[in-house]
């Protein structure tokens, strides 16, 4: 089981770059300037709160490297932290065996 999640991992970070082939931005990664011109307006939350939100890698970019390096960069950050996130969980939370 655990070899064919390692597959589907790797075929999902091979594929990666795809998403420098677009203009448009990431689904729900949009600032408040994106709002304002798609809905003529910023909703009062995000307007609000907008100062807490600071990305750990802005844009999916790392100063002075290539756009690749810096999606993969992302896209490993991220996967860490998930998976960082659902173990910790799982030890916190998981169903002790018996011995």
């Amino acid at each position: 089981m655990k070899k064919k999640i390692f597959i589907v991992w790797g075929i999902l970070f091979a594929l990666v770059p795809i998403g420098l082939l677009t203009t448009a931005p990431a689904y729900g990664e949009w600032d408040s300037s994106y709002y304002k011109k798609l809905l003529g307006y910023v909703p009062q939350g995000m307007a609000k709160f907008k100062h807490l939100a600071h990305p750990l890698l802005p844009d999916y970019s790392l100063p002075g490297a290539n756009d690749v390096l810096g999606y993969y960069l992302s896209a490993l950050v991220g996967a860490i932290l998930i998976f960082a996130v659902f173990f910790f969980i799982v030890k916190i939370f998981g169903k002790k065996s018996e011995s």
